[in-house]
Order: structure tokens, then sequence, then C-alpha cells
């Protein structure tokens, strides 16, 4: 019984330690950044990606007469 507690007064006190919080900070805060700027991309460049991804898929096809104009 006295491992137990022993175990949840560890746990408890290890919880309420602030050792690497900075570190954890600054990469939830990069990881935001870094998703905004992903959303902004996507949001200005939209016709761009629309528009690319239907020319690669007009380019893959099996079909012997197909052509494809990269250009």
């Amino acid at each position: 019984m006295q491992i137990v507690a022993f175990a949840i007064s560890w746990l408890l006190s290890r919880s309420r330690s602030e050792r690497g919080q900075d570190l954890i900070e600054y990469a939830m805060l990069g990881g935001l950044i870094a998703l905004a700027i992903v959303t902004v991309g996507a949001l200005v460049f939209t016709g761009a990606l629309t528009s690319m991804a239907s020319g690669i898929g007009a380019c893959i096809d099996f079909k012997a007469s197909t052509t494809c104009n990269p250009f």
C-alpha cells in the first residue's frame, strides 16, 4: 500500500514540475504558425492547385489515345 501511495505522490510531483515547459510552448507555437501558413497558402493558391490537379488527372490515363500537354 505504501508503494502505491509513493507512486501517486511521485507522479503528482512530476506533473507539477515546470521543467521543459518552454520547449513545449515553443513547439506548440511553431506548429500553430506552420498550420496558419499552410492554410493561407492553400486559400491563396486554390485556383492554381485546382488547375494543377485537374491537369494531372487528365494526364494520368491509361488510354493510348490520350495526349498530355504539360504546358
